[in-house]
């Protein structure tokens, strides 16, 4: 997708439409009465310090630096093992390597291709933040360390500690997204897939959201957003796009069309709506209110996040037969809304 030529496509439709006026003017305060908040990922700092007065500092992030997903389904679970450090609640996966194994995964680390940040990102990264390619740059022992050390963690296949460990934490509450803890990275996204494959376990993984280090500026949804994505204990203030958590254009422009929806719901008098979970918009407002609040990152629309499909079929069927239920599901949710959505805008 071409990102100026959509981003000229939605500012000229809206530009266009006889019901919207198009007011081109700095917005430093939280505005009084029905609100979506949409500022996209470089909110002016003006506005960020409202936001942060209004729902707390905690709660809005300045920069993406987000680990890989990937789905529960495709990991190899003969290979990994659910445990916590020193016999803690067993909340992650781990997969352990043996020293070979983390020797060439080390030596392909230190050598794959990064990201070029944009100049205007000014990335400048907290040490808890530190992209996975920097920590290894550091020498050979520092991710046995950090993110891959195995201290507290026995293999039960061995009743050893491995020499090293990847966590994986889930994500959802369906418990199907796990993300690689402590492996934020800049890294290209083929080389990011060539890495995981190299993990025991992960040689199959289905990664629905790589890692990513960059300039943004969001909200903790599950803190802060109902998928209504209305904001708790606020009605009539929604939020949007990527301050509200979601990433990628088609999901920001979803996620205001269903702002707007809600706000104008209750402008009516009605209850805000979110579409249903088998939709890939249901799925990812529910992601946003429901996902693990500690350390949250946004999200692409992802397979993983809408319920799967049951029954016996290759991956092509399922993904079809989901796309199908997901389609007739969000159909029949638009046709129930009351009142009913015009059937298309007026001409201008």
């Amino acid at each position: 997708m071409d990102r100026e030529e959509f981003g000229h496509f939605i500012t000229e439709r809206l530009s266009r439409h006889p019901l919207l006026e198009l007011v081109r003017e700095e917005v430093r305060e939280i505005p009084e009465g029905l609100t979506v908040l949409a500022t996209g990922p470089l909110t002016a700092e003006p506005l960020a310090e409202a936001l942060k007065r209004r729902f707390g500092d905690h709660f809005l992030s300045y920069y993406d630096a987000a680990s890989p997903v990937v789905l529960y389904e495709s990991v190899d679970l003969s290979k990994c093992f659910r445990a916590g450090r020193y016999g803690q609640s067993a909340d992650y996966l781990n997969c352990p390597m043996t020293e070979e194994e983390y020797r060439r995964f080390y030596e392909a680390l230190v050598a794959a291709e990064r990201h070029v940040p944009h100049e205007w990102e000014n990335l400048q990264f907290f040490e808890a933040c530190v992209p996975v390619e920097e920590l290894a740059q550091r020498g050979y022992q520092t991710l046995l360390f950090g993110p891959l050390k195995p201290v507290g963690l026995k293999d039960p296949r061995t009743g050893k500690e491995p020499f090293a460990v990847v966590q994986l934490r889930q994500e959802d509450k369906a418990g199907r997204l796990w993300s690689l803890v402590g492996f934020q990275t800049g890294l290209k996204w083929p080389e990011q897939k060539r890495l995981i494959q190299m993990i025991p376990g992960l040689e199959n993984a289905e990664i629905v959201r790589y890692g990513v280090m960059h300039r943004n500026t969001y909200l903790n949804a599950p803190r802060l957003l109902r998928e209504t994505l209305e904001f708790q204990g606020a009605e009539g203030l929604f939020a949007a796009g990527v301050l509200a958590g979601v990433e990628g254009y088609l999901e920001s422009a979803a996620t205001g069309f269903l702002a707007g929806l809600n706000a104008a719901r209750r402008a009516l008098g009605l209850s805000p709506v979110a579409p249903p979970e088998e939709s890939l918009l249901g799925g990812l407002v529910r992601y946003l209110a429901t996902a693990n609040p500690e350390g949250f990152q946004p999200m692409y629309a992802n397979w993983g996040l809408v319920p799967p499909v049951e029954g016996r079929m290759g991956k092509r069927e399922k993904r079809e037969a989901m796309y199908q239920r997901g389609l007739s599901a969000f159909a029949r949710w638009l046709q129930a809304l009351t009142p009913p959505l015009p059937a298309k805008a007026p001409a201008s």
